[in-house]
């Protein structure tokens, strides 16, 4: 299997943090998808990232589509638990962290296209629901070890990428980590882990 992605995406972090967590061989291709004509819309129509290219050329996207997949492939350190109600309580705190991602990324392109083009009330909007969702994340995780019952799961991974992602970025000036000192004991433990610290986005 080869995975198309790029270091800086949270949603490409996601699946390599699985693909580490499960120990699943699995080539990574880094690509750039802004031209229009780039190697992922071969495999994603969509043209993003992450695309997973299965050994028969079939692919997987989105990153939620492939680490259900790769969780089911292997028994190993199961991350999206069986039973129906356990199992939408971490999916639901996946959607949680990936709805502050895509917040946080539409203020980030909004960022970067000329000054006079760009739409204060469309930010304003994003940073709303970028800022509620960091809310919601810190409150419901209080002081408990993992977002999810007693243990490790897809959820920890989920929101351990959004926190990076946004303290990478800064999207609306947003400190994540002094903000919420409960989402930065947990991001500082979830580095510990060697899954989350070799794909780390690189600091600025």
């Amino acid at each position: 299997m080869k995975l198309l992605g790029s270091v800086p995406s949270p949603y490409t972090r996601k699946v390599r943090v699985v693909l580490a967590e499960k120990k699943i061989d699995c080539e990574f291709e880094t690509v750039d998808v802004n031209p229009p004509e780039n190697p992922v819309n071969a495999h994603n129509p969509l043209g993003k990232v992450p695309a997973l290219v299965m050994d028969d050329g079939a692919a997987l996207f989105d990153s939620r589509v492939i680490v259900e997949f790769l969780d089911a492939v292997s028994p190993l350190a199961r991350l999206i638990p069986e039973e129906n109600r356990e199992r939408v309580a971490v999916r639901r705190w996946e959607a949680l962290a990936d709805g502050c991602l895509d917040a946080g990324l539409l203020i980030r392109y909004e960022s970067l296209r000329p000054k006079k083009e760009q739409g204060a009330a469309w930010v304003d909007k994003q940073t709303g629901k970028l800022k509620r969702g960091l809310s919601a994340i810190a409150a419901e995780l209080g002081d408990k070890a993992w977002c999810h019952g007693d243990r490790y799961t897809l959820a920890d991974i989920a929101v351990g990428c959004c926190i990076g992602w946004v303290n990478f970025r800064r999207p609306a000036e947003i400190d994540v980590l002094g903000k919420y000192p409960n989402l930065a004991r947990f991001y500082d433990k979830l580095m510990e882990r060697p899954a989350f610290a070799d794909t780390a986005p690189p600091k600025t």
